[in-house]
């Protein structure tokens, strides 16, 4: 994870925030999702990097891919962001993780765009953050993992963040939160081929990151507050759900709870 700084109060029109971030309360708000995660027994690895002039930095997860071989560098389709990943991939070497491959041009590859669907397949939007280059070149960097191309829709534009996570989460080997309509047909259909349960989320929610949900361990995950129908829902398929508030550090900047953090290794 990385603390929000004062970079992150940045002009909000250049960084496509809805509005500008309040520093103290977005520190609070990051602090407090950060104690969540440590009751549930995660060890935080703290990314102390500066990156001066980068808002966005605190999403941790868009820059790197961890494997079982190591960190993959990324290239990330928003401009404003590129150079975040050497320092990421920096801090992760300093814990152990060694840099197994590299994103190059004219590949774009975002981490929010790829999504694990088991240990031997793995998800990956196709979309205006992440092309056809750099699925090609990461599948080249993945022996042995299954790399699903998932065609991602126009929405709302280049300028909008719509990431594949930012349409479903897995919260179990069979259990998944999602906005269907986002998605494509072909993909549904290899979800339920595959066994999984798909809880829906309704357009209302979908604009507060209903989707965007961080299972700490199966069917135990932490939300953001404000998504009653899809929390209730979750509840009911015997999750066990917290949620945290994050009106500075999410619903201003387009990053929800899968966003401010990167996986580095799940020992159950």
């Amino acid at each position: 994870m990385r603390r929000p700084d004062g970079s992150f109060a940045a002009d909000p029109q250049v960084w496509h925030y809805t509005d500008r971030p309040d520093a103290a309360a977005a520190a609070a708000e990051h602090d407090a999702l950060a104690a969540m995660l440590e009751e549930d027994g995660v060890e935080i690895v703290w990314h102390m990097d500066p990156l001066p002039d980068h808002a966005d930095a605190i999403f941790v997860h868009d820059p790197v891919l961890v494997t079982d071989r190591g960190t993959i560098l990324l290239r990330m389709g928003k401009p404003l962001r590129r150079g975040e990943e050497a320092p990421l991939a920096a801090t992760l070497e300093a814990a152990g993780v060694p840099i197994a491959g590299v994103i190059e041009p004219p590949g774009i590859v975002e981490g929010g765009d790829l999504l694990w669907l088991d240990h031997d397949t793995l998800a990956a939007g196709h979309g205006f953050r992440t092309n056809g280059s750099g699925l090609d070149q990461l599948s080249s960097l993945l022996p042995g993992v299954e790399v699903i191309p998932v065609p991602l829709p126009w929405h709302l534009g280049p300028e909008a963040c719509l990431h594949l996570m930012s349409v479903i989460s897995l919260i179990d080997d069979d259990l998944a939160v999602a906005h269907r309509p986002l998605l494509p047909v072909p993909f549904v259909e290899l979800l339920a081929a595959r066994g999984f349960e798909l809880i829906e989320v309704s357009a209302a929610e979908l604009e507060t990151q209903a989707p965007n949900v961080l299972a700490t361990a199966p069917r135990r995950c932490i939300m953001l507050r404000g998504n009653p129908q899809t929390e209730k829902a979750l509840v009911e398929a015997g999750c066990d759900v917290r949620t945290y508030v994050g009106d500075e550090i999410t619903l201003k900047a387009e990053g929800g709870a899968t966003c401010l953090t990167r996986p580095i290794l799940r020992l159950s």
